[in-house]
């Protein structure tokens, strides 16, 4: 979708004017991604109108191959607004207009099946879902086991309000979540949607079934469920009875961000874990990628920000327990290009 930000703080009925941005959960990634250096492939549908030009010009800008995005001639591009939110409440309006899009008529008939099983990783979201019925057929049939199928990522992003009936939308993102390799889900949005409540442990006893789970805690951190050795191909394992208990466990505490706005930071999260995870870097590390990576997206206005280079994403996650915990980072912080012995650690 394209986004509109506010050019000053106040409600969407005050606000005079707005500043034109791009957004949606699987683009966000992509681009991120691409500009971590990853080769990277958006498939989606667009209004054949300027909306539609400006999103695969931004995309394409990235580095993000868009040659599978498909015009619509008959549907608009999505759009939204938002407020600024209140930095000690996180209270903001967004107001969406995409209802009949170009991109909820994605359909198994109309999206390329070969493009899509194309990567190492297919990423998918639970938003996606959400947008139609036929956007739902197809994440049921990305999501099936089948020969060849590649590494099925997928972010829960849980949204009550997109949903006609939520409960059957619970019910589908738990369908959709057990049948992925790699799932990225929050604490919190685990209990909204399911009622699971007890922290990670009881998530992973909610989701035995992919073979990595991502439970993000908020400034809590993010805790690593991972069983077995992995691998990149062949659709959802079943964990069996207990299954969940021969999982490797890893948790890596939140870095200290001076927040500037909090949309986008969970899909930065999962590019930076999936780039470490494309990097085949231990499990302390992917996490960490993560963290670095969503605190690039915290501050900032945008859905999007550039994260750190490769290099200075690597000193930071190599740093020692004591000091990753003292670490804080702020607007700027990813343009900083310093010595390990040298980045900036303030109370």
């Amino acid at each position: 979708m394209v986004t509109f930000l506010p050019s000053e703080p106040g409600r969407l009925a005050d606000v005079p004017s707005f500043d034109r941005g791009i957004g949606g959960a699987e683009s966000n990634v992509a681009c991120v991604l691409a500009a971590a250096g990853h080769r990277v492939k958006w498939i989606g549908r667009v209004g054949d109108d300027g909306f539609g030009d400006h999103l695969v010009e931004a995309i394409t800008a990235y580095g993000v191959d868009t040659s599978a995005v498909r015009r619509d001639p008959h549907r608009p591009t999505g759009i939204y607004f938002r407020t600024a939110g209140d930095r000690a409440t996180d209270a903001h309006e967004v107001l969406y207009y995409r209802a009949g899009s170009a991109a909820s008529a994605m359909s198994p008939d109309n999206t390329p099946r070969a493009e899509l099983d194309s990567g190492r990783v297919l990423h998918l979201s639970g938003i996606t879902a959400a947008l139609s019925a036929d956007c739902l057929a197809l994440l049921r049939e990305l999501t099936a086991a089948r020969p060849g199928r590649p590494l099925v990522s997928f972010d829960v992003n849980h949204r009550a309000h997109l949903w006609r009936h939520p409960e059957t939308g619970r019910t589908v993102l738990l369908e959709l979540a057990r049948r992925s390799d790699l799932v990225f889900v929050g604490e919190d949005e685990a209990e909204e949607a399911w009622g699971v409540t007890g922290g990670p442990d009881a998530v992973r006893a909610a989701l035995p079934e992919p073979r990595a789970l991502v439970v993000k805690q908020g400034a809590g951190g993010a805790t690593l469920f991972e069983r077995g050795s992995g691998g990149e191909s062949g659709g959802a394992r079943d964990a069996g009875p207990g299954g969940s208990r021969a999982d490797t466990v890893t948790r890596v505490p939140a870095l200290r961000v001076d927040v500037v706005a909090p949309v986008g930071a969970g899909d930065a999260f999962a590019a930076g874990f999936l780039s470490a995870t494309l990097r085949a870097l231990p499990a302390r590390d992917r996490l960490r990628h993560g963290h670095l990576t969503a605190a690039a997206a915290l501050t900032v206005a945008g859905d999007l920000a550039s994260p750190p280079s490769r290099d200075h994403a690597d000193r930071l996650a190599a740093l020692d327990d004591e000091a990753w915990g003292t670490l804080r980072l702020g607007p700027g912080w990813t343009e900083a290009v310093t010595r390990a012995d040298e980045e900036v650690r303030t109370p």
